[in-house]
Order: structure tokens, then sequence, then C-alpha cells
């Protein structure tokens, strides 16, 4: 790869949010009708990018916590995946052995428990928006295992929406017939062959502190109440 795909993630979100639209208009002019949107970011790197997609869409922005579950002995792998309300999705490479272990067992809660901390610090954003009949739109900055994009789909899946779509401006070719697993439409702009980490595909890729997530979901919400 020459230089990035993006150049930030306010860069990727507006590209992405075109395609999205798109889409949502030809479902519209197809059908004519089409349920009403709420797009939903991952904090929080994923709500940067969500912000100009729910702006476009003139829809509300929430969030869907989900955090890794790590490996006891090497954090950076990641075994599994969890949201802040206990939905859990385990690696198919992960044994019930582990799973069931002391070790697996405390994973997993310390990963619940950063979750739900996470969820306290941005709720004041998050608008009063029931997802039932719904499409959910998921939305990160970037795939690289789908493992907390496939849980936060399963979480979102069990409070009833019309659909659920997975959208990134970037993930693994290979990973694509394993998302579509989870999502009823699977939206990516990019999905290079070679894939090592998200951030080598952005000039610009800050970690995203809480207050500017806060600020992503405040500004959308505060936007849309106003225009109404």
């Amino acid at each position: 790869m020459s230089s990035p795909l993006f150049y930030d993630r306010t860069n990727a979100g507006e590209q992405l949010a075109q395609v999205i639209h798109r889409i949502v208009t030809q479902i519209t002019s197809d059908t004519g009708a089409v349920p009403r949107p709420i797009v939903y970011g991952l904090p929080r790197g994923g709500l940067p990018v969500a912000l100009p997609v729910a702006r476009l869409l003139h829809c509300p922005l929430d969030i869907v916590v989900a955090k890794k579950i790590s490996h006891p002995n090497n954090p950076e792998l990641a075994i599994g995946a969890v949201t802040a309300d206990g939905n859990v999705l385990w690696s198919e490479q992960t044994s019930f052995r582990l799973q069931y272990s002391q070790e697996g067992e405390a994973a997993l809660t310390e990963a619940i428990h950063k979750a739900k901390l996470q969820l306290a610090q941005l709720s004041l954003g998050c608008p009063p928006v029931n997802p039932q009949g719904a499409i959910a739109i998921l939305v990160d900055d970037g795939i690289a295992t789908g493992m907390t994009m496939a849980v936060a789909a399963q979480a979102l899946r069990a409070q009833n929406p019309a659909a659920v779509w997975i959208c990134a401006p970037v993930a693994p070719l290979l990973l694509l017939p394993w998302l579509e697993q989870w999502g009823d439409r699977v939206i990516l702009l990019e999905t290079p062959q070679s894939f090592f980490s998200v951030s080598r595909f952005y000039a610009e890729f800050p970690q995203v502190e809480t207050e500017e997530a806060l600020a992503c979901l405040q500004q959308q919400n505060d936007w849309l109440a106003d225009s109404k």
C-alpha cells in the first residue's frame, strides 16, 4: 500500500456515509418505504466515523459498547468479546476449558467491567431510542478480527430491529463471509488482502478520548433535536 486509504476517521466516515445513503435511497426507491435508521457507533474509535453517517441519514446516533476478552497470557489476543449488557461471543478457537477456567472467567469479568464503565461514561450523550423495527446501522473505524462487531450485532439483534447492517471503512477480504453471518448487510469501502492493523489505512489515527466520543453523540443528537 503506497499511501493510506483515508486521511482520518471523519474523512472515512464521510465516504462511508455517501455509500450507505445511496443504498438507503435505492431501497426506498425500490420498495417505496424503508424502516427508520439508527446509527450505532462502537466506542470510542467508531464514533467519529459514525457521526457523518448519522448526519447524512438525519437519524439518531447511539452506541453499542463491546470489549474484547483478552487471553490470560496474552492481552493482545482476543479470545472473545462481550457487550456492556452481557452478550458474550467466544472465538471459535477458544476451548471450552479456557472459557470455564478461573482465568477465562476472570478475563470475561474484566471485559464486562470495562464495557460497563465506558457505557456509564458515554450514556449521557445517548438518545432514548428503541431499535425495534428500525435498521440498526453498526459503524466502526475498521474491522480487524470482527469479534466486537459480531457481538454488538448479536446484542442489537436481540432487540428485534428490522435489520442489522455492519459497516466500516475497511476490513480484511477473508473476513467478509464470516461478517455476513452476523449482519443482514455488510458495507465496507475497502477489503484489502493484506491486513495487519486498522491504523495502517489512516494517515491520522489518534486515540479517541472519552470527551471526543461524548461530543460526537451530543453534537448529532442536539442537532437532530434542533432540526425538528
